[in-house]
């Protein structure tokens, strides 16, 4: 498992910042359970072929948290609708986050722009929370808004009907990699998916991605937090905009990360890919001005 750590910055400070990404750790490498004070998992698409719930129980088995946040799109509402498909590693996935809140674990679901139905049923059960956005203040007393993103995707809000249309591409481009991997194993080469090298090279997803991440700044003045936490865009991110934070949890479609904070504040990105450590993408170092992050292998 690998972990982005990012220690918390001092509001009243600008600290330099710098990533940088090493993958000489493995899942199969944890001898237990981590434990953390917070984790935000998003965009798990249950009920699609894509999801890959064999790596988001990995996560859930081997990781322990005070509070686990949903951040949206848990079940693929969209997808169930045009037709029905849901395997036993589905309803596991579900029973695992039950099991957590019944053992004390406290869950907040903040449903997305595939499962929204869920909204209608915002409420107080138990140790689980539903509501559209929440805010969670880590242990050194950074506020950070909580939503799925798709209030920021102006295609969603305004055009839903070309929503559906990309999302119906992008289940297409997901259903090629099967195939495109198969064959790329029968002459010795790794993983690689053509969705995810798509949405890095069209241009108008590049830019799209640009201006969602860049609208987080509005977010966080109209709700006057310091961060603002997200997923919608299956782009995993710790980045700063001006002094307002900006993280996104990824997605378990295929890059399978998360985002979780330590008992002192520090909040990381994980990578739980299923697949080999040679087979994983590797990430460029980037820098931003944050504090220190540092990759740790575990």
């Amino acid at each position: 498992m690998q972990a982005l750590t990012l220690p918390r910055r001092d509001s009243a400070t600008t600290i330099n910042a710098q990533q940088r990404f090493s993958f000489d750790g493995s899942p199969e490498q944890v001898p237990g359970p981590k434990r953390y004070r917070a984790a935000w998992i998003s965009d798990m698409h249950l009920g699609t072929h894509g999801c890959n719930a064999t790596a988001l129980l990995d996560f859930l088995r081997e990781t322990d948290f005070d509070t686990l946040y949903i951040v949206g799109d848990l079940i693929d509402i969209w997808s169930l609708r045009r037709a029905i498909y849901w395997p036993q590693q589905h309803n596991d996935v579900i029973q695992k986050i039950l099991r957590k809140a019944r053992k004390g674990a406290r869950v907040v679901y903040i449903p997305g722009n595939h499962d929204e139905l869920v909204t209608s049923f915002c409420g107080v059960y138990g140790n689980i929370e539903i509501t559209e956005r929440a805010v969670h203040v880590t242990a050194c007393g950074e506020r950070i808004l909580i939503i799925h993103g798709h209030e920021l995707d102006a295609v969603v809000q305004n055009v839903k009907w070309l929503a559906f249309a990309g999302d119906l591409g992008y289940q297409f481009l997901l259903s090629l990699n099967p195939l495109i991997n198969f064959i790329r194993r029968r002459f010795g080469l790794g993983y690689w998916s053509l969705s995810a090298y798509a949405k890095r090279r069209v241009k108008d997803a590049v830019s799209f991605i640009g201006k969602f991440e860049a609208a987080v700044a509005y977010y966080a003045e109209r709700y006057h937090v310091d961060a603002v936490l997200c997923g919608h865009i299956h782009s995993a991110a710790i980045r700063e905009f001006g002094r307002v934070a900006y993280y996104n949890c990824g997605d378990w479609v295929e890059s399978c990360t998360a985002l979780v904070e330590g008992d002192d504040g520090m909040i990381s990105l994980v990578n739980y890919h299923s697949l080999s450590v040679t087979d994983r993408a590797t990430a460029p170092a980037v820098d931003s001005p944050r504090s220190k992050q540092t990759l740790v292998s575990n």
